[in-house]
């Protein structure tokens, strides 16, 4: 029979661990097979984030330079997919 302590719990509950879920186990563990992006591709974004930074990274066509984050990640996921690495495609617009 379990003792008692001075809070008036027993033992027998202080020891118990807490259980854990399966869902809980499988949401940590990624593996490489369920990555949406390469790699490579990260490169590729680090690359032009540091010239953005750096105020050197052009936009296209018209040449100016570019100023956004979210542009400069747009950049390089695009060379990163011209270079032939696993990036997911470009969402679609809805037609109006």
């Amino acid at each position: 029979m379990p003792t008692k302590s001075s809070t008036g719990t027993t033992s027998a509950r202080k020891t118990a661990s807490h259980p854990t879920t399966a869902k809980e186990t499988t949401s940590k563990k990624k593996t490489s097979a369920q990555r949406k992006y390469s790699p490579k591709a990260g490169e590729y974004v680090e690359e032009e984030m540091k010239e953005m930074k750096e105020g050197k990274l052009k936009s296209g066509r018209s040449g100016k330079k570019v100023r956004n984050p979210k542009q400069a990640v747009a950049i390089g996921l695009s060379k990163a997919r011209k270079a032939g690495e696993k990036v997911p495609a470009k969402p679609r617009r809805k037609a109006a």
